[in-house]
Order: C-alpha cells, then structure tokens, then sequence
C-alpha cells in the first residue's frame, strides 16, 4: 500500500497461528529514491471498539475503570475546555460521569511501561487487548510517553508520535532518501471467563500473563519477512557502567538502575529524538552490570542516564552488532558534569518533576480515577490553573535551607493569566546565604524535565538585569504541561557564575519564564544544583544554605 498523501510504502501485514486467541500485526515501512521529501509526525495501529459493548479499560493494575461513551464528548453532553482532546462531561448518559472531565492524555503510559492495554466487555465477559512485547521500533527511547487506549472505545498500538516531544520527534525525509522499518509485531489478545461479573478483573491478569509469555517469545519465529531478523539473526552486549564523581565518592559508583541502550549513533542524549532506527534497552543491576539480548544487526552508540546523576553518558565508539554477536563491552566510565561542591541542591536528578508539589485540582474539573492515587494526581485536567490560585499577588520563592521542595516548589514554571486570553511570564527567586565571598567560579546547573515554547532567563542578584547572565533561547514543544505529565525532553544547563556576582550575607537567583503566549506553555525543572569552586579554590563550608 502507498499513501496518497504519505510518499511511503506499507506492508501491512496480520498473522493468526492455530491454537492463539488473537492475531499479529506488523507493517514494513520503506521511503524509496524516487519518493519526495516527507515528514513522519505519527504512524500507528488503531482499533475502535464497540462501544455499547466495551465500557471498562485497564491500563495498569491501578489505573482501571468505567469509561464514558463518545457521545458523551459531543455538545451538548460534553464541554470542550483548553483544547479539543479536554471535555467536561456535563450531562453524560450515565449520570456516574457527571462533572468528569475526559482526555486521552490522561491515560498516557511511558514506552517502558506499555505493554498491555485494553477494555472488558461484561456482557459477555470477553477482554481485547494490544500487547507491545518489544519497545525496540518505537521511537524516543524508555522513558517516552505515548497514548494507550481510551474512551470511543479505542485501543493504540504507537509506533511513531511527537507527543510529549513535539517537533524535535517528527521523522524528516529528504528527497530520494532510501529508509526502511518494521513496526511490530504487535500482538492483539481476545480472552474471556465465566459469565460471573465479579470474575471480569481476572481478563485483565491473564493478559499480562499473556503479555509476559510474548515478552518471553520475542523476537517472534514466524514473521516471512526478511526485513525481520530472528533470534540467530540477531546480537548481545554486556557490561558494567560506573559513575565517577569525586565530591560524592572517592571509588567509582556503580550505576545501579541506570538506563543503559543501543541506538542509532548520535549526539549525547539524542536517543529521546530518534526514530529512524532501533533501539534498545534494559536496566543495569545494583552493581551496575547489565546485558542486551537480541539487538537487531547494525552500527549503534551506548547511551545511558543515571537516576540520581545529571546529563547523558555516551560511548561514541560505534558498536557493530551482526548475526551471532556477543560482544564484552568491559567497564564504562561515566564522569557527570561537575566542578565543585554540592552547596545546595532542589530535586532529584531523575528527569521528571513528579517529586515537587502538584496541587489538588479544581474540584470542577476532576478524573475521579486519579483521587486516590497520589503517585498520579499530575495526571488531573487544570494544574496549570492552580499557580495563581496558589500565588495570586507574587510569584515563588524558594528559601535554601527553610523551603521544602515537595511542598514549596510548584511542579511546573507557567505563565500568569492577566486577563482574558492574556498571560504574562513568570520570574521565581531562590534565596540562599553565603557567609564569606571566597575566589573562583561557582556553577549553576540547571536540569530541566520539561519545556515548551519557553524561555528560560537567569539572573543573579539584578532582577531587571538585560541581557540577562543566561538565556536558554526558545526551547521545546513536548507539551507536557497540557498533556497532564511530569516529563518531555530533557534539558541541561550550565552556567558559571563569578564570585564578583555574589555578595556576603543573602542572594538571590532569578529564573524567568519569558514567553508569554499561552496558559500551557512553561518548564518543568528536574533538578537544580550550586556547586562551589573546586576544593582547591575555596572550601565548601564557605557557603551554606
């Protein structure tokens, strides 16, 4: 099949084995030399379901629960708020969603994460369910977040999407550029039980005991494709990745639970914008010990991060994986950024935000899904709003020392609404002391978890200073903040900050969101840290929070 709109050429292609309940679908994807220039923002394999029939999805074993119909959506039953994908159910048909506000954002799962999805019908028991059994052709890497199923009832398996990415995730085709990918196979489960009500919840854990016995089978024997390299087709890699940062320890640190990949070879961290090739990936062990089965045959980079550490480690040696290979890649090294000693800190470098303080929601516009499950309340329609609720006259101030970060700092850096349609930036302080302005270069880092259409500005001890000290330029178009997430593309930045620009007793740092074009737009902060000058310079207890 070739789009009419889309210069591609699919494959699409189904597989039914005897004896499985359920199909396989996949799709061979080639851009061919005679094919025009082309961007990809998605591709993906949707099922809409019968919606008299299938009203419960499951996601996850917490994220489960009746859905309204798609009827509900439409005006007048349904209000459309901030954008179309957002609607408050006004005067649904089942009055038990009254008052609900219903967005497919809301059900997003990271890559790592999805692997089964689906709805149970009760009458009869039966279960439809889209199991993903390898992330190796998605696109973004592990911690990329996609749709999964929702209300219509409809059920997604996602190959390509710029959501929580946006543009820097759109696959860009030059004229006459030869490219070809396999997407899947995915596998689509059918199972059911006794007509016993109550009974329906075990549909959901038998698909993800099926979801493990694929998981276990892949990569699949049966798909013809050549295109499609099986077990014996295929390669390994193991090793150990130890961290090195001298101000924590003086030994390297193992990288326990740290994201270790192949992708295609690149920049440090440009694993979250590819999608053009394969990827994979596993987590190191508590020693830091990891290992990478059946990585298909090709040129790749070691990319890794780190919970717990800032920035991207990168081995930029190409590793080249054939049919057979088990390569011992030893011990890497990795050596974050730093200069000087930790002063203070706010956060935990983990690349999301989930750890500062998400507000309760407006209770117009509640997911009663997410009242009770706090490790998912930023999953709620409005927090945006929340920020002038919370700070109607000034904005944040964060105090070193005496302000919590899980209380204190709001998880996401919006605009001010000023009035109607009207917003302006927003400028936080964070205040510290310093008791003896010593020599050298202290360094602010600054990671962020989040940013769209935004500008960050810092400043030390000038409010209105122009220029400012640092300025990161327009940033990002992940549309977290709208999307209901804690996490888009990571960002690092680096600023030197000289000891002429402190002064003794208390500073202040200002970081300001400049753009100002919508409620929407902002950052989200991983993780900021003031390191001092190296010990050789100054000693640490110079300064103190």
């Amino acid at each position: 099949m070739q789009g009419q709109h889309s210069p591609l050429s699919i494959d699409k292609r189904f597989i039914m084995l005897r004896g499985s309940s359920g199909f396989y679908s996949y799709g061979i994807y080639q851009h061919e030399e005679d094919m025009p220039a082309f961007n990809l923002n998605e591709t993906r394999i949707a099922f809409m379901l019968r919606k008299q029939k299938f009203k419960y999805m499951a996601i996850t074993n917490d994220r489960q629960r009746r859905v309204a119909l798609p009827e509900d959506r439409e005006p007048p039953r349904g209000k459309e708020l901030a954008y179309p994908e957002a609607v408050l159910l006004v005067d649904p048909v089942e009055p038990e969603f009254k008052g609900e506000v219903d967005d497919k954002y809301q059900y997003s799962c990271e890559n790592k994460d999805n692997k089964v999805h689906g709805f149970i019908c009760f009458e009869p028991p039966v279960g439809f369910w889209q199991i993903t059994p390898s992330n190796e052709f998605r696109t973004g890497g592990p911690f990329k977040q996609d749709l999964t199923s929702h209300v219509n009832p409809t059920t997604l398996a996602m190959f390509v999407s710029t959501h929580y990415g946006g543009e820097d995730l759109v696959m860009k085709f030059g004229e006459g550029e030869k490219w070809k990918k396999v997407f899947g196979p995915v596998f689509i489960y059918l199972n059911s039980c006794t007509e016993d009500k109550n009974d329906t919840v075990s549909l959901w854990y038998d698909a993800k005991e099926q979801m493990e016995k694929e998981v276990g089978e892949w990569p699949y024997s049966f798909p013809a494709s050549e295109d499609f390299p099986h077990a014996d087709e295929r390669g390994s890699i193991n090793g150990r990745l130890l961290a090195q940062d001298w101000y924590i320890s003086e030994g390297n640190i193992a990288a326990k639970g740290a994201y270790v990949g192949l992708a295609p070879p690149g920049k440090d961290g440009s694993f979250q914008v590819e999608g053009k090739g394969y990827q994979f990936w596993t987590n190191a062990d508590e020693e830091g010990f990891f290992c990478i089965t059946n990585i298909r045959p090709g040129a790749y980079n070691i990319y890794a991060w780190i919970p717990g550490f800032i920035g991207d480690f990168r081995c930029d040696k190409d590793i080249v994986i054939a049919a057979g290979s088990k390569i011992d890649v030893g011990v890497l090294v990795y050596v974050p950024p730093r200069n000087g000693p930790t002063l203070w800190e706010i956060g935990i470098p983990d690349r999301s935000a989930a750890e500062f303080f998400v507000p309760d929601p407006n209770p117009m516009y509640i997911n009663k899904l997410y009242i009770n499950l706090p490790k998912d309340r930023f999953r709620q329609y409005g927090l945006w709003e929340r920020y002038a609720d919370l700070y109607p006259d000034e904005d944040l101030v964060y105090t070193v020392g005496i302000s919590d970060y899980q209380k204190d700092w709001f998880y996401a850096q919006v605009t001010r609404k000023i009035g109607e349609n009207a917003y302006k930036g927003t400028t936080w302080q964070i205040k510290f002391n310093v008791d003896r302005v010593g020599e050298g270069n202290h360094t602010l880092r600054i990671a962020l978890a989040s940013a769209t259409f935004s500008i960050l500005e810092v400043r030390i001890n000038r409010e209105e200073a122009n220029p400012p000290e640092f300025s990161s330029g327009l940033i990002g178009s992940d549309n977290t903040i709208a999307r209901h997430g804690v996490h888009g593309l990571y960002w690092l930045f680096n600023l030197e900050i000289s000891s002429a620009q402190l002064v003794q007793g208390e500073n202040t740092i200002y970081l300001t969101q400049a753009r100002s074009a919508s409620a929407v737009h902002g950052i989200m902060y991983d993780y900021i840290r003031l390191e001092g000058p190296p010990l050789d310079e100054c000693s640490p207890s110079q300064i103190k929070g």
